[in-house]
């Protein structure tokens, strides 16, 4: 019953840090993830709001970052394409800042309040800073070691892709004032 325990938890710790085993898609593992991580986000957004979001993702980042570690001691193998538990940690952090508003269902689609466009420029955004590694973020993908380093430049690039969504949003909202 121990190997069972152990082969078990190696499974359930696989599942986690593959989100749902979505960063096994065989093309492009990290928009995958991020994909999935969107409509998980709105969710919440949208039913508890972006301080539960923000909280969640900080929770989940917390248990993803000592999660990559166990499975880089035992893989040997860091930044695993496979791992993108990150890109939810990214996506997530960014939809947190972007369109964070509390918003019933029948309002996503209303233009005037912005989510919709804050969230798909939060993706693009985020897929953006995530694979062009922008200043600190490449930094640190190349210097930190560990689920701290795997994590660590997604949950930066959220946070620069909430940030300038929001940014871009306020200002298409100035334009259109004067106009």
């Amino acid at each position: 019953t121990n190997n069972l325990t152990i082969i078990i938890r190696k499974k359930m710790n696989w599942f986690f840090i593959t989100l749902g085993y979505s960063g096994l898609a065989p093309k492009a593992p990290g928009t995958v993830g991020t994909l999935v991580s969107l409509p998980l986000g709105v969710l919440v957004l949208m039913y508890f709001g972006s301080q539960t979001l923000f909280l969640a993702t900080a929770l989940i980042s917390i248990i993803a970052i000592k999660a990559i570690n166990k499975y880089e001691a035992q893989s040997g193998v860091h930044d695993d394409k496979r791992i993108v538990i990150d890109e939810l940690a990214g996506m997530w952090f960014a939809l947190s800042i972007a369109p964070a508003v509390m918003i019933s269902s029948s309002e996503i689609m209303i233009w005037e309040n912005g989510f919709i466009i804050q969230a798909l420029l939060s993706f693009a955004l985020f897929r953006y800073f995530d694979i062009a590694k922008p200043s600190i973020i490449g930094r640190i993908d190349r210097e930190v070691q560990g689920g701290l380093g795997v994590m660590g430049d997604d949950i930066i690039a959220g946070f620069a892709a909430g940030i300038s969504s929001a940014l871009i949003w306020q200002g298409l909202l100035q334009l259109q004032t004067l106009l």
